[in-house]
């Protein structure tokens, strides 16, 4: 995306991983299959292989948002649950057989969606029942799970807690009951503050909400609004993510098909809306810990699902259309029911693409994620990979540091708040050739 851009066009804007997914493809599940049938890596200059994470997918929603991309499903049954709920088990018990499992406890495990919550207490207890039978998560610094709010119920929040949950995410998005309709979400206003009690009464160590800035019907009144009624719930945490319009959301559909004008709002004004949210936050005693996130306590909070992947560690992804990374592979699972489900009732594993990078791609993979945290550790590179990060970019160093976008010396790269701010449009510079032009997802 050029930094000049402003109006929200279709198209992927936030970057989560290198090289692009549309590069993956079912010709590299042979060195996938490889590498997890082998014992883990162990990176250069360290004793002993990468941390491992666990992501477990839950793709249920009672509604799919207008600007969702995510593979959800709204129209399964009780029956349907169940059916999912056995083979997700089945897969962890396969995946607890792996070599690139390596005995290494899990650091950090997140329940991500569609929505976690959308699971009943009962079926909760059952499906982590199920888990531990083969895996188990007691060593885990971190242990995050998705909440919508309308999901919630007081015995539900009592047993995520029981089941060793550690944080909270809980999708508030916005406090405009207006603005949640138009954009499609299940959740009303009322429901954040209900599950809200609830969440604090169960103590979990870290609660995050999860706002999103450019939504359709926004305003700054609104958005002053929001972020007025978020200091005052005083989370231990903040993620602010700028709204964008992949190919395959109901709104992106309705642009493309009716060729009608974007409802969103543009980029300048998303990111003034978050500079808004950085400034009041901050003067309320908050931190800006990455681009998007704003943290109460940095000595209490920290995010150890985050920290690690953009650090190069191993996540085994489980559940439909799930993405993974072992010993620098990446790998996506089946993406849709019908094959995750009869994959893993034949007893493999549902994987569907891939992609080995080169040494080189797994530098920009890691030096573009850490670059979203506002700080890069130049030494840190070069003992990783032996090379010099300014020396390799100079060209776009300098670039952006004119702009104003960052400052940088031998040791560091700072990014300034402006940085900040377009973060994700500043990582294609660093893109091979190759991969700047094309499809992100």
């Amino acid at each position: 995306m050029a930094l000049e851009t402003t109006k929200t066009e279709v198209g992927s804007y936030f970057i989560s991983n290198y090289p692009p997914f549309s590069q993956w493809t079912a010709a590299a599940l042979d060195e996938v299959r490889a590498v997890l049938d082998s014992p883990p890596l162990t990176p250069p200059g360290k004793a002993e292989p990468a941390p491992l994470g666990l992501y477990l997918h839950i793709p249920f929603c009672r509604k799919r948002c207008k600007f969702c991309y995510f593979r959800v499903y709204t129209d399964k049954t009780a029956g349907d649950v169940e059916t999912y709920v056995t083979a997700l088990s089945r897969e962890i018990e396969l995946v607890s057989r792996l070599e690139v499992m390596g005995r290494r406890p899990f650091r950090f495990v997140y329940f991500g969606g569609g929505t976690p919550s959308f699971l009943s207490a009962k079926q909760l207890t059952s499906l982590v029942d199920r888990l531990r039978a083969n895996i188990n998560w007691d060593r885990a610094e971190e242990v995050t799970f998705e909440c919508e709010p309308g999901t919630l119920a007081q015995s539900k929040v009592r047993t995520l807690r029981d089941l060793g949950v550690t944080r909270i995410s809980l999708g508030v998005e916005n406090f405009g009951d207006a603005v949640l309709e138009e954009n499609g979400r299940a959740h009303l206003s009322a429901e954040v503050y209900k599950s809200w009690e609830w969440i604090r009464a169960a103590d979990f160590p870290n609660v995050n909400i999860d706002l999103i800035a450019g939504m359709v019907g926004e305003t700054w009144d609104n958005w002053k609004d929001t972020i007025h009624r978020t200091l005052d719930l005083a989370p231990d945490s903040v993620t602010i993510y700028q709204m964008e319009l992949p190919f395959n959301t109901v709104y992106s559909k309705d642009i493309l098909g009716h060729q009608i004008e974007t409802p969103v709002a543009d980029w300048p004004t998303k990111r003034a809306w978050v500079d808004y949210t950085f400034d009041g936050l901050c003067a309320a005693g908050y931190s800006v810990s990455s681009a998007y996130t704003l943290v109460k306590d940095k000595n209490k909070v920290n995010f150890s699902y985050r920290d690690n992947l953009w650090h190069g560690s191993d996540l085994l992804a489980t559940g439909v259309a799930s993405f993974g990374h072992a010993s620098g592979v990446h790998y996506q699972n089946e993406p849709d029911w019908a094959g995750y489900v009869g994959t893993l009732e034949r007893g493999e594993l549902p994987l569907n693409r891939g992609m080995k990078p080169t040494p080189h791609q797994l530098l920009v993979r890691e030096m573009i994620l850490q670059l979203k945290t506002g700080r890069l550790e130049v030494g840190y590179f070069g003992d990783k990979f032996g090379v010099d990060i300014i020396d390799h970019w100079r060209d776009a160093w300098r670039q952006f540091h004119d702009e104003g976008y960052l400052s940088f010396d031998r040791q560091h790269v700072t990014l300034s708040r402006a940085g900040l701010l377009r973060a994700d449009a500043l990582l294609p510079a660093f893109f091979e050739p190759e991969h700047r032009g094309v499809r992100y997802t």
